[in-house]
C-alpha cells in the first residue's frame, strides 16, 4: 500500500498513549477511528484530546479552529468490527502484555484485507513474536511512539524478519507526514532502541542508590543539569566524536569493569515493588508523590517538552538555509 492510499487509521486502546497517538493522525485531518473496550475509558479520550489541544494553544501552537477539526476526525468505536471497517492501518496500543497483543493481531487480521497494514506500539516486545502465528505476518510493523505521543517526535518503526520492504517504508512515510521523526529499527530486538538505551541508564541509576553512593534526587539532578541538557540536540555518538574516540576508549578501559552490569533486576526495585511502592500510582516510590505534585510535574514536562521541540525545529530550519 501506498502512503497515499491512507486516509482512515484505526487505533486500539483509548488509555495513556492511545488517545495521544488518535490525535496525532487526526490533527492532521486523518479520519481515526478509536476503539476501547473499556466504555469508561473510550467516552475519556476527547476530553483527554481536547486538553491536550489546550496547552498547546496556550503556547500559539495550533489554532482555535484546529481543535474543533481535530476532534470532528475522531469516531468513537465500541467494537473492534466496528473500528476495522474502512481503515488503511491500525496501531495497537494496550496493555504490554504479548498474549494479549498476538490475540488482537488475530482479530485484526480476520477483520481486515490482506492490504491494511497492521501497526504494534509495543515499547519492548518482539514484532517477530506478536506476528507469527499470522498468515499475513507481512503486513506488520511496529510503530514505538513515546509518550507523551502527541508532543514527542520520535517513533521507531521496527521491522520483523516478516516484515514487507514497501510496507516498512510506507509508515515510515506515513510518520513524517504527520510531523514525525520516524527512527528505522532494522532488527527486531527487545527493546528496540530507545527503552535498550534508557534502560541501561536506569539499572545504572538504581545501582548507585542501591549502593548509597548518592540520593535519587542528586542522580536526577547530574542527568537534568549534567549531561541531560544536551542530549536533546546532541546524541551520545556525536558527544563521542566531538570528546574524541581515543580519550572515550580510555575511559571505557577503566570505567567499565566498576558500572553495574548485572543480567537480573535490581533488589532494591524488587523491594520496593515486593512493598507495593511502584511509584505515581500508589503516590510512593522513589520519591513521595501528591496528586498536586504529580499534575505540575506532568504539565511542566510537556511545557517544556514543547518548548524544547520547538527550539530543535528552529535549529533545524537554520541548518537547512
Amino acid at each position: 500500500m501506498k502512503v497515499e492510499e491512507i486516509r482512515a487509521i484505526g487505533v486500539i486502546g483509548a488509555g495513556l498513549m492511545g488517545h495521544g497517538i488518535a490525535q496525532v493522525f487526526a490533527l492532521k485531518r486523518y479520519k481515526v477511528k478509536l476503539f476501547d473496550n473499556d466504555p469508561n475509558v473510550l467516552q475519556s479520550a476527547p476530553e483527554k484530546i481536547h486538553n491536550n489541544l489546550q496547552t498547546l494553544l496556550e503556547m500559539h501552537l495550533v489554532e482555535p479552529q484546529e481543535i474543533e477539526d481535530c476532534l470532528n476526525h475522531l469516531q468513537l468505536c465500541h467494537t473492534l468490527p466496528e473500528m476495522c471497517e474502512g481503515v488503511e492501518l491500525t496501531i495497537e496500543a494496550v496493555s504490554e502484555n504479548v498474549d494479549l497483543k498476538r490475540a488482537i493481531f488475530l482479530e485484526l487480521e480476520r477483520l481486515t484485507p490482506p492490504q491494511t497494514i497492521l501497526c504494534s506500539n509495543t515499547s519492548g516486545i518482539s514484532i517477530g513474536l506478536i506476528s507469527e502465528k499470522l498468515q499475513f505476518k507481512e503486513r506488520v510493523v511496529g510503530t514505538h511512539f513515546w509518550n507523551p505521543p502527541h508532543i514527542v517526535p520520535c517513533v521507531e518503526v521496527i521491522k520483523s524478519q516478516f516484515a514487507d520492504d514497501e510496507v516498512f517504508h510506507t509508515v515510515i512515510e506515513l510518520m513524517e507526514r504527520v510531523g514525525k521523526k520516524p527512527v528505522q529499527v532494522l532488527k527486531d530486538i527487545p527493546g528496540f532502541l530507545g527503552n535498550r538505551l534508557q534502560h541501561a541508564l536506569w539499572r545504572e541509576a538504581i545501582s548507585l542508590v542501591e549502593k548509597g553512593i548518592a540520593t535519587p534526587e542528586d542522580i536526577d539532578r547530574v542527568v537534568k543539569y549534567g549531561f541531560g541538557l544536551r542530549l536533546s540536540f546532541i546524541g551520545p555518538l556525536e558527544t563521542a566524536d566531538l570528546a574524541g574516540l581515543d580519550l572515550v576508549y580510555d575511559i571505557h578501559k577503566y570505567l567499565f569493569s566498576d558500572l553495574e552490569n548485572r543480567s537480573t533486576p535490581s533488589p532494591l526495585l524488587k523491594t520496593l515493588v515486593d512493598q507495593k511502592a511502584t511509584g505515581v500510582k500508589a503516590k510512593k516510590g522513589f520519591y513521595h508523590w501528591t496528586d498536586e505534585r504529580i499534575k505540575q510535574i506532568i504539565q511542566q514536562r510537556d511545557k517544556a517538552l514543547l518548548k524544547i521541540t520547538e527550539v530543535i525545529k528552529g535549529l533545524n530550519r537554520e541548518n537547512k538555509q
